[in-house]
């Protein structure tokens, strides 16, 4: 028996085939990929697993590729830092990061584009391509150069020249466009029903991408010896990465890994340039309506998120909260993480910071949770974001006379 039964529609539970498909036909709810949980669990055990590679390939079994193939550019297994200066520091006794900017191109982005294409290339896809606010180009150029397919990225004409560069140097063929994320996602579900062979890893492929982000909730459970963490806070783009960490959670007792269901409150982090998702949850609604992104953290800045509308559902069912911060928080926060910590997050994990100090504040988490923010981008890809906002010291000559007056103009000024 195979353990992936297909794909089945989130809204009106219609089944379907596995196959580049991402939306249902009948009512254009999301496809997730069904697995019998039962195969799985005759599977999959805490010993396998620990026997397995130190990537996302160690829960092989609760993933959606079928061949032993895949591309692997060791993706996953990242650091879960006990962070115990910035938890003195926020007044949190166990607090905990989960440090994907270690990840093979510097983002969280790396686990779902390995599935993704992996998936893509079982099911004869030519070409690999997404839209990108940045990382997930980087890291769909680094896979594709890897299995040596051709990539074609989308991205808007505005974005970050170093997540440029870092997808130019991989071979990728990049097309700007002139207009917001929004605006490139459109075109690109528009070009996947021209381009049959194409598997955009976001859109036709997305069913698969987004399984990838369950292993974000499978390496924090397993790191902290096998318990569940209190309270974890994720940034939030699109919604999926929230969402998937949900359903990883409560796979983890579907298949017979943990003895107990999960009660793990779970909290949103966005911009709030950016914060349909965050303004819904505290209007109290159940729909997203869409925004014009204007934010300094530009790989949230996803005006209509997917996966919204579950986002809110999650955190209100798990009782978990939602952060909204502005940008001179979002660059705070960044500092804050590196000068405690020595990571150093691009604005996105500035987000889940600023959001977490914000949670904080209005008591929503308790200063005894174990509580894990995911870190999900290195700050290297955002440092045009931070320029205004760090001293980057002063030039003398080289004598020591010029350094003790250095010495001394500091001392006065610290006086």
């Amino acid at each position: 028996m195979s353990r992936i039964v297909g794909l089945k529609c989130r809204e009106c539970s219609r089944r379907y085939p596995i196959a580049p498909n991402h939306v249902c036909e009948y009512c254009f709810g999301p496809l997730d990929v069904e697995y019998d949980y039962e195969e799985v669990a005759s599977l999959v055990s805490r010993e396998k697993i620990a026997a397995g590679p130190k990537s996302i390939w160690r829960y092989r079994d609760l993933l959606p590729v079928e061949g032993e193939s895949t591309v692997d550019l060791v993706a996953g297994f990242t650091p879960l830092v006990r962070a115990e200066r910035l938890g003195a520091h926020l007044g949190l006794s166990q607090l905990y990061l989960k440090n994907d900017t270690l990840n093979p191109t510097g983002s969280f982005k790396d686990r779902v584009v390995a599935v993704a294409l992996s998936k893509g290339l079982e099911l004869g896809i030519k070409v690999v391509s997404c839209a990108s606010t940045g990382n997930l180009a980087n890291s769909v150029a680094a896979h594709a150069a890897k299995a040596g397919v051709d990539a074609y990225v989308f991205i808007p004409a505005d974005l970050e020249r170093v997540k440029v560069f870092a997808t130019a140097v991989y071979g990728a063929k990049i097309v700007a466009i002139d207009g917001n994320y929004d605006d490139v996602n459109r075109l690109c579900a528009e070009i996947t029903s021209e381009q049959p062979d194409w598997g955009f890893v976001n859109v036709n492929l997305r069913s698969f991408y987004s399984e990838g982000s369950k292993t974000l909730a499978f390496e924090v459970v397993e790191q902290l010896g096998w318990e569940y963490p209190d309270h974890v806070v994720v940034p939030v783009g699109s919604g999926s990465q929230l969402t998937k960490i949900y359903r990883g959670l409560n796979e983890l007792h579907e298949v017979g890994l943990m003895p107990e269901p999960p009660r793990v409150r779970i909290s949103g982090a966005q911009p709030a340039g950016c914060s349909p998702v965050a303004t819904a949850f505290n209007e109290g609604r159940d729909f997203i309506r869409p925004v014009k992104p204007s934010t300094v953290a530009k790989s949230l800045a996803i005006g209509n998120p997917a996966d919204g509308p579950y986002a809110v559902d999650i955190a209100r069912s798990t009782g978990g909260g939602f952060g909204s911060v502005d940008d001179g928080e979002i660059l705070d926060a960044i500092g804050l993480l590196a000068s405690t910590e020595g990571i150093f997050a691009e604005t996105a994990g500035g987000v889940t910071i600023a959001t977490l100090i914000q949670l904080i504040c209005a008591g929503k988490i308790g200063r005894d949770e174990r509580v894990v923010a995911y870190i999900s981008g290195n700050g290297l890809k955002t440092v045009e974001a931070i320029e205004s906002s760090v001293d980057t010291g002063v030039v003398i000559k080289p004598t020591l006379e010029e350094f003790e007056h250095y010495l001394q103009a500091g001392a006065s000024k610290e006086g």
